[in-house]
């Protein structure tokens, strides 16, 4: 079977806009993910990545606009019926969510016995599978009070892959790791993809592993998409919206707002 990527987006969305209360924080995004690459979402903190990630696995329903997955619209279907599309969509969380209370192997079987999985057999074959795969088929019998922060996050990657997703979601998966775990993290992505041929979605903050996974880049700002496009064509992108998130520098806006230079804000001398 010829698994190279495809051409056509496996996910799109189109006119995305949500608001919570006052605040709008998707303004109108249009934005495709193709089937086989690693697309990296970067921008600053508010700027509402995790809030399009939420909107694309069916956390969070949208205000205006649509969500395609796999020529689908999903942003529609009943809760019930979206467990058909969450199947095919792996979820590492920021802070790895794993369960206090259960072993790692049965954090690893939750997903598996909530969609339905009763043979044990297969609930453990698929177990170590995922377990070796992160490199950590030993600790299945710990506790997650028990591993490191980055063993905790290779077990909630591990949890992600259970199902055999299409996709992955990885929303900051190297918050918090010392260099040396975020480069384990980063080698477990490139794997992922590499043999499991799975289209990864990274939102990042962490430009070193973004432009060590990505394939394919998306920069947002205030609610917008500012930048699509390669590696290559984002550090040669002369926005300078772009410029400062790269170099990380703050706008003269928010300068003079920390500075209490209302004068400079409003742009009189």
């Amino acid at each position: 079977m010829d698994s190279s990527p495809s051409n056509e987006p496996l996910i799109r969305v189109a006119r995305l806009r949500k608001r919570f209360g006052r605040l709008q924080v998707l303004k109108g995004v249009n934005v495709s993910f193709t089937a086989g690459r690693t697309t990296v979402v970067l921008g600053p903190s508010g700027c509402g990545k995790s809030v399009l990630l939420k909107h694309i696995v069916g956390l969070l329903r949208p205000d205006v606009g649509e969500v395609w997955f796999d020529g689908h619209r999903v942003d529609r279907l009943r809760d019930a019926d979206l467990g058909v599309v969450r199947r095919q969509i792996g979820f590492l969380f920021q802070m790895s969510a794993l369960f206090d209370s259960l072993s790692v192997a049965d954090n690893l079987a939750f997903p598996l016995r909530e969609h339905g999985v009763t043979d044990e057999v297969v609930i453990n074959a698929r177990i170590q599978r995922v377990a070796t795969m992160v490199g950590l088929a030993s600790t299945l019998q710990q506790m997650p009070a028990e591993l490191s922060g980055g063993q905790r996050k290779r077990i909630a990657l591990a949890r992600a892959i259970v199902l055999d997703p299409k996709v992955v979601l990885y929303d900051e998966p190297t918050t918090g790791l010392d260099p040396i775990r975020s480069d384990i993290i980063n080698e477990l992505i490139l794997k992922l993809k590499r043999e499991l041929h799975i289209t990864s979605i990274v939102v990042t903050h962490d430009l070193q592993s973004a432009f060590k996974v990505g394939d394919r880049f998306v920069l947002m700002h205030d609610g917008t998409i500012q930048f699509e496009g390669s590696a290559a064509e984002l550090r040669e992108c002369p926005d300078p919206v772009v410029r400062r998130f790269l170099q990380g520098e703050a706008s003269p806006e928010e300068l003079a707002e920390i500075r209490g230079d209302r004068a400079s804000t409003l742009g009189t001398p």
